[in-house]
């Protein structure tokens, strides 16, 4: 069977999955259909917000399908009207097996991270979180539980130590539509050799990568300088990591959200979260081993700004304190 000829449905909402879905269109590949999440609406206006994924589909005239549920009778028999080959799935949602096991060839996902390292919905920010120095994508058949899946192909990506989670997401997102590519071409030709994530070999333990929620992304100064640094980059710029600045005695505090940082080793005899700055340059942070040195940070209702810029504007009191 020739590519041309080879029925693919597209299933995915953010950036991330756009990529993939535009090297698809664009190599020639025949995308039958696509499937993303129903609008919403965003922002103050409330206005209703078409996916990065929807607005793609609809530039390039491709059938759209947004169902609520998935396994809403309409929707599964609108699916089957395409007659799909094969499915593809990249950053969409947990699908039932009526949906996952309906294309004569499978449906196969894209995930950022070398599994079976980071199952779940947020590989890339703790695979930065947690400070490490390599992860990649993997295409994996899709079965009952989540992310567990028969791997097909991997591609290792390094994380350098100033990398914010950004850089890897990009890095990750344009490698992510070449293997997809590939792996589409290896089904074709029949040369997939698929291995069960039982057998792979991890170094370590197995980290999981669960959503992020608002309180997940605050700082805890009594961590170590490097703990903390790869968090803020880790969260780096969204949703962004956060803490209560007491900018005076009598202030009251402000949430606080911090993009970039430095590692300041340093002895001192100074609490956990108390700030030193000469509030017109610098600014930076105790923790146990040293400082956190801030160098971009957001105040509510205002612009993202760089510390020597804030503090232009902003008074901070030496020896005031994040909590």
């Amino acid at each position: 069977m020739k590519k041309e000829d080879l029925r693919i449905v597209y299933m995915g909402t953010p950036d991330f999955a756009v990529e993939t879905l535009r090297q698809l269109v664009e190599g020639g590949y025949n995308v039958v259909g696509v499937i993303t999440m129903p609008d919403k609406p965003a922002g103050r206006g409330h206005k209703i917000q078409y996916s990065p994924v929807k607005q793609y589909a609809l530039e390039q005239n491709l059938p759209l399908l947004q169902p609520e549920k998935l396994k809403d009778e309409v929707f599964v028999e609108a699916l089957r009207e395409w007659k799909a080959d094969l499915q593809i799935v990249v950053a969409f949602r947990m699908l039932p097996e009526v949906v996952w096991n309906m294309p004569r060839l499978g449906t196969f996902n894209l995930h950022a991270s070398l599994l079976p390292q980071y199952r779940g919905a947020a590989p890339i920010n703790w695979a930065v979180i947690n400070g490490d120095t390599e992860t990649g994508i993997t295409t994996f058949f899709l079965k009952h539980e989540i992310d567990t899946g028969e791997v097909i192909q991997q591609v290792c990506v390094p994380i350098a130590d100033t990398d914010n989670v950004e850089v890897v997401h990009d890095k990750l997102m344009m490698l992510g539509g070449k293997l997809v590519l590939e792996t589409v071409d290896a089904i074709l030709n029949g040369t997939v050799k698929t291995i069960s994530q039982e057998e792979m070999a991890v170094v370590g333990e197995l980290r999981p990568a669960p959503k992020i929620f608002k309180e997940t992304c605050r700082i805890d100064w009594n961590q170590p300088v490097k703990k903390i640094y790869d968090f803020i980059r880790g969260l780096s710029p969204y949703p962004a990591a956060w803490s209560e600045l007491i900018a005076s005695e009598k202030a009251e505090s402000v949430v606080v959200k911090i993009f970039e940082s430095e590692k300041v080793y340093e002895s001192h005899q100074l609490a956990a979260g108390t700030i030193v700055t000469d509030g017109k340059k610098f600014m930076k942070v105790a923790v146990p081993d040293g400082f956190v040195s801030v160098l971009s940070l957001q105040l509510p209702g205002k612009k993202r700004l760089k510390t020597d810029e804030l503090l232009r504007g902003y008074h901070l009191e030496d020896g005031c304190k994040m909590k």
